[in-house]
């Protein structure tokens, strides 16, 4: 049995690394901090379950994802977040996740859905499985944020924190005039007028 965990937070990592080895002995456990080891670690060798963090510098979780899915990599991936569900799980799992766990998530609910993972089942919890069958419904019934693309969803996290269009675009490797035109979109998209309003609007609807 073979584990990757990554997690920009080595505490977090430790702890998961912990949790895996006392409930799987004989397993083996490697710990990575950012997306670029993760796409390094599958090139090397087969893991049976990637627990891969969201929240990572530069390349996020689920860009790391969609390019793990891109690379034919078909290994499950159980994604971690200290959001809650309702701003994740289901873009996780339409990018390839096989779960979506939140960070608070008691250990026994950790191990729960590693195991299924393992068996080749999605893990979703109750509250995920409501929020699938609710998202089926018309898209106006839907929080507007859902219905932004990962990366805008991103650059208005970005935004949120105080970095400026220069400060994003060298976290995310993309010009200035394309983290402009993703802020352009976020305005027009949630109907907002600047920045203050777009931190706002991340803070009330706890994107960050």
């Amino acid at each position: 049995m073979k584990f990757l965990v990554a997690d920009d937070h080595a505490i977090v990592r430790k702890g998961l690394v912990q949790i895996l080895c006392d409930e799987f002995p004989s397993a083996t456990v490697k710990e990575v901090s950012n997306s670029q080891e993760v796409i390094e670690e599958l090139q090397k060798e087969k893991w049976d379950v990637i627990l891969l963090d969201i929240s990572m510098p530069g390349r996020n979780g689920i860009e790391t994802l969609k390019q793990i899915r891109t690379n034919g990599v078909k290994t499950p991936v159980l994604m971690l977040s200290m959001h809650s569900e309702e701003q994740y799980a289901i873009r996780v799992l339409k990018a390839g996740a096989s779960g979506f766990l939140n960070k608070e998530t008691a250990t026994d609910e950790l191990l729960a859905a590693v195991r299924k993972v393992l068996s080749g089942r999605k893990y979703i919890s109750e509250s995920v499985a409501e929020k699938l069958a609710e998202s089926v419904g018309e898209n106006d019934e839907r929080p507007a944020y859902q219905l932004l693309s990962d990366r805008e969803l991103q650059v208005l996290q970005y935004i949120a924190s105080g970095k400026t269009v220069s400060e994003i675009g060298d976290e995310l490797s993309l010009s200035v005039n394309t983290i402009s035109t993703y802020r352009s979109r976020l305005l027009e998209k949630l109907n907002l007028n600047n920045n203050a309003e777009l931190t706002r609007y991340a803070l009330d609807n706890n994107l960050v």
